[in-house]
């Protein structure tokens, strides 16, 4: 198990307290624990989504741009 020093605002802390009262968790851990395993999948996996690849298939359509020097054109120089 790792140990970790968070810092978060006060609504964070607020809705950890909703969660762990919700799901009657011993711990503010157990509740980030919780949000993190429920909610992580949708950022991890966003191509498995039926609106993700939708909107890839509208963004396929699209015209594209071409670009000799990348750094140059987006200011990375």
């Amino acid at each position: 198990m790792v140990q970790a020093m968070i810092h978060i605002s006060e609504n964070a802390n607020q809705v950890l307290n909703i969660v762990k009262a919700r799901f009657n968790l011993k711990d503010k851990s157990e509740a980030i624990e919780k949000v993190v395993l429920d909610y992580g999948g949708d950022i991890l996996e966003p191509e498995l989504r039926p609106e993700f690849v939708s909107k890839m298939k509208e963004r396929q359509k699209e015209s594209t741009v071409k670009v000799k020097d990348f750094k140059k054109h987006f200011g990375l120089n």
